[in-house]
């Protein structure tokens, strides 16, 4: 009696198994082995769903604790990752015959050959050791080799006439493959025949997945990317009318998981959607979603060029594949994710993508008084955090100007070709330009030039509801100035409210509200103090701030404010006094906001941006270092002037010890001197005058018995 007719399903919930997942810190590993950890073990198996829900960051959770489902382990591709809490082992550097040991260990044996063509040798001498050692393998183990669909790229239709009928498992023994693919068949051929003959103990299958999206993105991610930088258009390979057979990575992660629990006879097993979505769709709804929507089609040839396209990306998105997953549809129990496909569920993608790769828009609004120094404090935050700066004017501008440029548009068509046709949705968006245009120069030319309220909140929504702001998010600059305009954060009818029935659009509403402080005479001494070129063409002149000032403090009392209407919603303002701050730039105010907010949302600095401030790092230690070396220089200068100056001292002082000593013993030599010319040199010199007169042989006696003879003393 087989393992699966000895135990029931009550029992395989409560039973602990081991899986094995080579490179568990790339993409698709680490996805689907995160996916594997929190599934109960049979779970597949019973007559009820298993049991799921969305946690509130998008990722999917089960019900229950950890105990009964899958155990982790693996290798990884970089040694240097750290391992999550879901994988229970990481195998770093092991050579094959631990690895074996590992092997033998786990009841499922997982290896994904997609995306690492070093694997395949890896994943067949796996199956192939188990294969050779079955008496080593006390219960029945399963290996799951996860493949491409790419090794059915070249398969000539079933039937030449109908081309259109999909492929499905059934078509598996006439698949061609790639030709950069061929290895990957090869592997496939090799497990499904290691198989047939160990089935008791040693059963394999092939799953042959679809091109994987979802969470943080891998194959898709450049796309993705791309758009949320907010690109003005997006390339596709070649005419993109090719069909990409796809599976959302966590559905793929559920086929494994059946496999894992019911072990079916079927060995071959391809994953997919339903979608029959092409290339050029993909690309499209991406844009829609996410940028201007706006897609460019480029030669093949062209778009190897991109250094960032890999030749096994290159292969997958040129892929032009119907294919039908039959058997996973008729014989699988999947919570599908995005069943339907990439296309049909964008909305979602998108949004799992952001919240995986924390992309969550930042949305932040900074008020205050007239001259207290919004603008310099939001400009350097949007700097830091690369958001969006929305300040009134340049949205005013930037409106009129694209309902100019529309009717100028549909005026240059008339005047080209009266026969020519404009669409019906293109001819209704001119005819409400228009009428918006001739509605703002109405309106300005009735109050003064200004816009009244209505106008300008449909402007700033339109502005904040847009693909950039949406993606990286914005700084509201000094808007709204009333409580009026405050309704420009209220939710549209069409809107779901907050869950608190508070009426907001969560879509718009900041995060984080500042409100700069400051008293009227430190505003106009700041502002006297502006340079007049600053000055000058603005409001900002004596006369034209103080109406500001005082129009301002009209409409905010204490009372009745702006920043009343975010205290309703629960979203406090934080005040901060601009009067303390005596910093350049207001740095000191940017620091207590940038503590406030904390890390950006983004990517962080991108490649030419890295340059930049490696660049600038190389040339402040080049400035650095050459301010060391002249100072250096200067301070050898010094000591070199220093030590001549003292040495010129000490020659000096040197002179005047050995002056001082010689007049010292010129001094003391005096006495001396006076008593050898008195007593002893006029007979000392007639001596030696007579012995040089008489040569004696012995002159030194000559000279004694002279001096003997002659001396006065002795008279």
């Amino acid at each position: 009696m087989s393992r699966k007719d000895e135990t029931s399903p009550a029992d395989e919930l409560v039973t602990s198994k081991r899986v094995f997942i080579n490179h568990v810190d790339q993409y698709n590993g680490l996805n689907i082995s995160k996916y594997l950890s929190g599934c109960v073990i049979g779970a597949t198996l019973d007559e009820e769903e298993n049991e799921e829900k969305r946690s509130d960051d998008g990722e999917l959770s089960f019900i229950g604790s950890k105990e009964g489902c899958y155990e982790i382990i693996g290798t990884v591709k970089d040694d240097m990752a750290l391992k999550p809490d879901f994988v229970l082992e990481f195998i770093n550097s092991a050579t094959k015959d631990d690895l074996y040991e590992y092997l033998l260990s786990c009841d499922i044996i997982l290896y994904d050959i997609t995306r690492d063509v070093k694997q395949i040798d890896e994943a067949v001498w796996a199956v192939s050791e188990l294969q050779a050692d079955l008496e080593k393998i006390s219960t029945p183990k399963i290996f799951i080799l996860i493949s491409s669909v790419l090794t059915w790229a070249k398969t000539k239709p079933t039937d030449a006439d109908e081309p259109e009928i999909p492929f499905t498992e059934e078509d598996y023994r006439r698949r061609k493959s790639h030709p950069n693919f061929k290895e990957q068949l090869s592997a496939e051929k090799t497990v499904i025949k290691l198989g047939k003959a160990t089935k008791k103990k040693l059963n394999t299958y092939v799953v042959a997945s679809g091109l994987i999206y979802g969470i943080g993105e891998d194959i898709f991610h450049d796309l993705f990317k791309r758009a949320w930088h907010n690109e003005s258009h997006l390339t596709c390979l070649g005419n993109g009318t090719n069909i990409v057979p796809t599976i959302h990575i966590k559905d793929l992660a559920a086929i494994i998981q059946n496999i894992a629990d019911s072990a079916p006879t079927v060995k071959y097993i391809i994953a997919k959607d339903d979608s029959m979505n092409t290339l050029q769709e993909i690309v499209k709804n991406i844009s829609q979603m996410m940028t201007t929507g706006k897609v460019v089609n480029v030669k093949s040839e062209e778009s190897l060029l991109d250094k960032l396209l890999t030749q096994l990306d290159f292969d997958m998105l040129q892929v032009d594949l119907l294919m039908d997953a039959v058997f996973i549809k008729d014989n699988m129990k999947i919570n599908w994710v995005a069943e339907t496909g990439l296309v049909e569920n964008i909305s979602e993608i998108v949004k799992e993508y952001k919240i995986h790769r924390k992309l969550l828009p930042l949305r932040v609004c900074v008020l205050g008084p007239p001259g207290v120094g919004k603008s310099t404090v939001v400009e350097q935050l949007c700097h830091h955090y690369k958001l969006h700066h929305v300040k009134v004017k340049d949205v005013i501008d930037e409106y009129i100007q694209s309902l100019i440029e529309l009717e100028q548009h549909a005026n240059s068509i008339n005047e080209q070709s009266e026969e020519q046709e404009i669409d019906e949705e293109e001819e209704l968006r001119i005819q409400d330009a228009v009428a918006k245009l001739e509605e703002i120069n109405e309106c300005r030319e009735q109050n003064n030039q200004r816009l009244d309220d209505n106008l300008l909140i449909m402007m700033m929504k339109e502005k904040l509801l847009s693909k950039p702001c949406q993606n990286q998010g914005f700084i509201l600059d000094g808007f709204p100035k009333t409580f009026e305009q405050s309704k420009l954060f209220e939710a549209d009818e069409e809107e779901e409210v907050d869950e608190k029935d508070i009426n907001y659009n969560k879509n718009i509403m900041p995060e984080f509200i500042f409100s700069l402080e400051a008293n009227d005479e430190f505003l106009h001494k700041r502002n006297i103090n502006l340079p007049e070129s600053v000055v000058a063409g603005t409001h900002n002149t004596e006369e034209g701030f103080t109406r500001r000032l005082t129009e301002f403090r009209r409409i905010n009392t204490e009372d009745n404010t702006v920043l009343n209407y975010f205290d309703e919603l629960e979203f406090h303002p934080i005040k901060i006094d601009v009067m303390k701050d005596t910093s350049e730039m207001m740095n000191d105010t940017v620091q207590k906001i940038k503590e406030i907010i904390k890390n950006p949302r983004n990517y962080g600095p991108t490649k030419e941006e890295l340059e930049q401030i490696q660049l600038a790092e190389e040339r402040e230690l080049h400035k650095k270092k050459e301010e060391e070396r002249i100072l250096k220089e200067k301070l050898e200068m010094e000591e070199e002037a220093e030590r001549k100056v003292k040495e010129k001292e000490w020659a000096n002082k040197l002179f005047e010890v050995k002056q001082q000593e010689f007049e010292q013993l010129e001094a003391r030599s005096i006495p001396l001197r006076n008593y050898l010319m008195k007593h002893v040199m006029p007979t000392l010199s007639k001596g030696l005058i007579d012995c040089c007169k008489v040569r004696p042989d012995d002159p030194v006696d000559y000279l004694a018995e002279y001096l003997f003879k002659n001396n006065p003393q002795i008279d």
